[in-house]
């Protein structure tokens, strides 16, 4: 599973501008969500139940397959890396990542652990049949310079997949605990580290100004449903941000304790943050 965190929307405080450093400068897994913190290994793996099938199967439809060379920028726990080498086949996966720890432990055929920052200029992985960046973009600065250095990496033929996130808010409702909190997120997401989705839907522009053909996107939000793995991510995500979230001034700490409650309440019924995969190829 790559880095998943809270998605911002483009109405509280999110910035553009891919290419235009923003929000408090930190980063992902510094400021917040360190891989030290003994839950943070969890909560990954609840975003990954809920967005690995749309990803595998996405790949699949894609021709991920054997003799396959695969870049997973962004790897975390691994969850598709995994599914790249025992279910589709594929002969190699790099994985890379800033914080590989939950990797070290691995010993599967064809799987190569690549400690390194994907922003590092000097960084060459080599060429890919795939190379797939899920939740990793939408946390960077630069955004567009990333795409172009990923689709660099392509081989001829090669497929750039990649997935961010996107959120569908029920406009009619602004003042609910579950909207001021998540709009909270937002906020203190883009003031800790930068992390913006409203470049999101350029992306296959952007792919397209890259030389990359057959160029598709598809949008899943899942639904909110309590007890589900959504709804353990966002509640988990909340409590971890607390301070953070009061900073913002759009919410105390009744109003969070009300939105976790209602994570956890059967009256829960919303769409819930979802994801656009966007994908291109390489001209043969």
């Amino acid at each position: 599973m790559t880095d998943p965190a809270g998605f911002p929307d483009g109405g509280a405080g999110a910035g553009g501008g891919g290419d235009t450093p923003g929000g408090g400068g930190g980063r992902y897994g510094r400021e917040l969500f360190p891989p030290e913190d003994p839950h943070e290994s969890e909560r990954i793996d609840a975003a990954a139940l809920v967005h690995d099938p749309v990803t595998t199967r996405r790949l699949r439809e894609l021709g991920a397959g054997p003799g396959m060379r695969c870049l997973e920028v962004g790897a975390g726990t691994g969850t598709v890396a995994r599914w790249l080498l025992e279910e589709a086949g594929v002969e190699e996966v790099v994985a890379l990542d800033r914080d590989t720890r939950a990797l070290a432990a691995w010993e599967l055929p064809g799987l190569r652990v690549l400690t390194a920052d994907v922003t590092d200029e000097d960084l060459d992985p080599g060429r890919f049949d795939l190379v797939h960046a899920r939740f990793v973009l939408m946390h960077l600065p630069g955004r567009r310079r990333l795409v172009h250095r990923l689709a660099g990496l392509l081989r001829p033929g090669g497929v750039l997949v990649l997935g961010d996130a996107v959120e569908l808010p029920d406009t009619l409702d602004r003042s609910s605990a579950y909207r001021r909190t998540m709009d909270a997120m937002w906020a203190a997401l883009w003031a800790a580290i930068g992390t913006d989705i409203t470049e999101v839907p350029a992306y296959p522009r952007y792919l397209r100004e890259e030389g990359l053909r057959d160029i598709g996107a598809e949008v899943v939000c899942p639904p909110l449903v309590p007890g589900g793995p959504a709804a353990h991510f966002w509640s988990d995500t909340w409590q971890r941000m607390r301070p953070e979230l009061e900073a913002t001034g759009l919410v105390d700490a009744q109003v969070v304790d009300e939105a976790l409650a209602y994570l956890e309440s059967p009256l829960l019924a919303e769409v819930g943050p979802g994801m656009a995969v966007v994908w291109g190829r390489r001209p043969d």
